[in-house]
């Protein structure tokens, strides 16, 4: 039985509750986890309330600004993780962000500020959090980010985007490797196609949609809930004997190299 009764967990990510992030937080409260959330500050405000609305329906404990390119705000959100709960066990990471000058045009044309930009934020922040988190995975821990076939495929208008979830899924592995001995266990979601506030910033994506439930042998694309169904579990103790993988919520779509019509 997925039970997570006791457990504490951190969730980065949520913009609104179309977000990946969001559905995760669902399913990891449902299954008895204590939550905090993280949430992007900024002068107005704008985004902190955005979150506060998202959240409302899903109890939670801790609610923390945490700016991923700012190291003294990262420290500062888990000091008030171990203020609050002593110790943490889980860590959902699912941010990521591109510049619209990463994600559209030729890829030979990104500028330097971009690249380094979207690398920091969607790939670099996994190592820092994971960083701030051991310590407080006194009794091991599952630590989840989420990816896309992008990372290892192609995809028009991605661009930028795709070359940081490459580095994404290394940095899994290489965190995998070093925490196994701390029994923390550090695996990825690669989720197909799922229509959020992120996904609209690619412009190809109504078409990937619509190839995904061409293809896919499931005939269609997948949910937030499935997403968050299968975050639960790797976050549980279930898949304990899971780690430094990357695994497909698609609906099967990744398995396809060519689609004939019957």
């Amino acid at each position: 039985m997925l039970d997570l009764t006791g457990k504490n967990a951190l969730v980065t990510g949520i913009a609104n509750n179309r977000s990946i992030a969001w559905s995760i937080a669902q399913q990891l409260y449902k299954a008895g986890a204590n939550l905090g959330i993280t949430f992007l500050s900024d002068d107005h405000g704008r985004y902190e309330q955005k979150v506060r609305e998202a959240i409302e329906p899903i109890p939670h404990s801790l609610f923390l600004s945490c700016n991923v390119e700012d190291d003294a705000q990262i420290q500062s959100t888990f000091k008030a993780v171990e203020k609050k709960w002593g110790k943490l066990d889980i860590l959902v990471h699912s941010l990521a962000f591109a510049s619209k000058e990463g994600l559209t045009g030729d890829f030979s044309n990104t500028s330097r500020q971009c690249f380094a930009q979207a690398l920091d934020i969607s790939s670099y922040s996994l190592v820092a959090l994971s960083a701030a988190a051991k310590p407080l995975m006194t009794e091991g821990g599952s630590i989840l980010t989420i990816t896309s076939l992008g990372g290892v495929r192609v995809i028009p208008n991605y661009n930028v985007m795709g070359i940081a979830k490459a580095a994404l899924e290394m940095n899994v592995r290489y965190l995998a490797a070093e925490l196994g001995s701390d029994n923390i266990r550090v695996n990825a979601i690669s989720a197909g196609p799922i229509p959020t506030l992120a996904s609209q910033a690619i412009t190809s994506f109504p078409d990937l949609m619509r190839h995904t439930e061409q293809v896919a042998p499931l005939g269609r694309s997948v949910t937030q809930t499935e997403v968050g169904n299968a975050a639960a579990f790797l976050c549980s103790d279930l898949a304990r004997g899971i780690t430094g993988q990357v695994i497909y919520v698609d609906a099967g779509y990744s398995i396809m190299a060519l689609h004939v019509h019957q």
